[in-house]
């Protein structure tokens, strides 16, 4: 089994169908110390960039990292966007696209039991019989 990610893929389909549907794509990302971006328009840990080909230059979407050259308040920086920390990536004008699921372990999901550690039932064994 391959431990290669699907999101990088995903990331690029969402891309060339909103270049192709002449939309604007977006894309958020969950700021940390290996995403490289201006600070100052960081918001709750996060920050949603335009990919358009009129905001930034020079895109490249990796298996990996995303960069590029974009300009913020006139003034020009390099981004590094690591491919996980990605949230999602959509077109501006409808709000289509996706959003991943962290790949963060320390937020298990939520209980979808009746109560609160409770254990989930152990599923019985499948019975199979012969019909003549």
């Amino acid at each position: 089994m391959s431990d290669l990610s699907t999101r990088p893929y995903l990331i690029r389909a969402i891309y060339e169908w909103c270049v192709d549907s002449g939309l604007t794509p977006y894309l958020a990302v969950r700021v940390d110390e290996h995403t490289e971006v201006p600070r100052s328009h960081v918001k709750d840990g996060e920050i949603v960039l335009n990919l358009s080909a009129d905001a930034v230059r020079n895109l490249q979407m990796g298996n990996e990292m995303i960069t590029c050259t974009g300009r913020f308040s006139g003034v020009p920086f390099d981004l590094m966007v690591p491919v996980v920390a990605t949230i999602g990536i959509f077109a501006k004008e409808t709000g289509q696209g996706l959003v991943f699921q962290s790949e963060d372990p320390q937020h298990p999901p939520p209980s979808s039991g009746p109560g609160d550690g409770e254990s989930k039932p152990v599923p019985h064994k499948p019975n199979l019989k012969i019909v003549k």
